[in-house]
């Protein structure tokens, strides 16, 4: 029997051009798929967030933060202890950023900007002190770069039978060929659809899997060594060189960095 799919809670609109929430959650905790009228901006102070849609996931570790347009449905997990702050901004005020999901590094001025704008639930144009604070958080915006912390979804069949397999068996050397054979696919025509519909070859979506994967087991706690096998590496040293690749320090020290924030 199929699993009916639960009707998306479509929050109700804001008045205001800009309103914040601060939230603070446990390791583990999933924020049902839900969407909003507005644009919304999801930042962590601390704790990594996996952001999911229909056409892929997010997995962004602090001083990263996920945009979402306005009415996408999308449910967020926590990885570790979360201290997340969300900036919802009439749909459209924003217009340089996509239209479609992206993660966002954050530069050290936005972030004083998202937390100092926090204090206020909803923000005027009416107030002179309110109306200078979303201008400058628009033009922070407008100049954010997107980074490559996405894992796109296929929608193949077989390929997303494919993608299923490896997300569970992320420390399986051997998976590709295996979940192409369950599948019913050769290899070769599983990584033409991966090429075709996530513009990643098979190989460069599983490695960017096992990044997203190590940052969620690094954010709970778990040792190195230990992310690093359970997230598919062979070695540590592969691992931390990978990570290195992706992030531009060691997985050691971005965790430290983050934690003196």
């Amino acid at each position: 029997m199929s699993k009916l799919r639960q009707p998306v809670h479509v929050c109700p609109k804001f008045q205001s051009p800009v309103a914040t929430f601060t939230y603070e959650f446990p390791h583990g905790q999933v924020v049902p798929e839900d969407l909003h009228p507005e644009d919304q901006l999801v930042y962590a102070c601390q704790g990594v967030m996996t952001v999911g849609t229909s056409h892929g996931a997010w997995t962004v570790p602090a001083r990263r933060a996920v945009w979402i347009p306005a009415r996408t449905p999308h449910s967020i997990v926590m990885s570790g202890t979360v201290s997340m702050r969300t900036i919802y901004l009439r749909a459209k005020i924003v217009r340089h950023l996509p239209r479609t999901c992206c993660a966002v590094n954050v530069s050290p001025l936005l972030q004083e900007l998202i937390l100092h704008a926090c204090r206020y639930p909803r923000m005027s144009r009416r107030s002179r002190t309110q109306a200078h604070l979303i201008d400058m958080l628009v033009d922070q915006l407008e100049a954010v770069q997107a980074i490559p912390l996405q894992l796109p979804s296929p929608r193949d069949p077989r390929a997303l039978h494919v993608a299923e397999i490896l997300q569970r068996e992320t420390d399986d050397p051997q998976s590709i060929e295996k979940a192409c054979r369950q599948a019913g696919a050769s290899k070769r025509t599983v990584e033409r659809i991966f090429r075709h519909e996530t513009n990643l070859s098979l190989g460069k979506w599983r490695q960017q899997l096992r990044l997203m994967r190590s940052l969620q087991l690094l954010a709970a706690g778990e040792k190195i060594t230990h992310a690093a096998l359970e997230a598919g590496y062979s070695t540590p040293s592969a691992f931390i060189a990978m990570f290195r690749k992706a992030l531009g320090t060691t997985p050691r020290r971005y965790f430290e960095n983050r934690q003196a924030k």
